[in-house]
């Protein structure tokens, strides 16, 4: 029987305000006791800040909330009053395009990295150059889901730790093949690191400590966890 596993969550605090052109890996490094195999998870929030993607945006005018929306949007599916759910360039399916007025300068609004996957790879080689340990790192956003009320936080950039583990053709407890087990450890890793993050704590970024081995490889969010288009049932 394999051996129980323990996961712990630890905030990083002490960051601070980030600002375009700032150095993630390095205020990371700086900030928390970074350990061989931790997974690093970052807020989308402070990795667009970093690199640029603030837009002068007023959200209390409903044209201009809504023009940036559509900007930021490559497919409309419903709205419904000021809420869009919308598909982004990048394949997500999210509401109003990813754009966020909440914890940025009033008149300002965040939009989501262009490519979320090499952000994460940006942040982890710089880990790895500085501490020579070889460590996953996972950008969070939160997200709503269909047909479920409430928010989580889910993965829209990974490296180095597996976005998807494919459990096809292994057995269960019973000794049963398993034919459509695929686990998004990405997801659970994201949702994971908000518990100690949370929304108003001014803390942008967790390290889980203890993620099995066999994940830590090459990765990515677009090619693993975005769905086709041909095996969406819903379009």
């Amino acid at each position: 029987m394999p051996a129980e596993r323990t996961i712990e969550i630890i905030p990083v605090s002490g960051i601070g305000e980030v600002s375009r052109g700032d150095d993630l890996a390095t205020l990371l490094v700086e900030n928390a006791h970074l350990s061989e195999l931790d997974v690093v998870v970052v807020t989308q929030k402070i990795v667009s800040k970093a690199e640029g993607r603030l837009v002068a945006s007023n959200p209390l005018d409903p044209t201009a909330r809504e023009n940036l929306i559509q900007r930021e949007s490559v497919r409309i599916l419903r709205r419904r009053d000021e809420l869009f759910v919308t598909e982004t360039p990048h394949g997500f399916i999210c509401a109003n395009a990813g754009v966020d007025w909440s914890n940025v300068d009033d008149g300002w609004a965040a939009i989501l990295p262009a490519d979320p996957d090499r952000s994460a790879r940006r942040i982890r080689d710089g880990i790895k150059a500085q501490t020579g340990h070889n460590v996953g790192v996972v950008i969070s956003d939160t997200f709503g889901r269909p047909w479920r009320r409430g928010l989580t936080d889910v993965a829209i950039g990974c490296a180095g730790v597996a976005a998807i583990v494919d459990l096809r053709g292994t057995t269960d407890t019973k000794g049963r093949e398993l034919f459509a087990t695929e686990v998004c450890v990405a997801d659970e890793l994201a949702g994971a690191a908000e518990l100690v993050m949370g929304k108003s704590r001014g803390v942008p970024a967790a390290i889980v400590r203890g993620a099995d081995e066999s994940w830590f490889r090459r990765s990515s969010v677009a090619t693993e966890i975005v769905r086709p288009a041909g095996e969406d049932l819903f379009r």
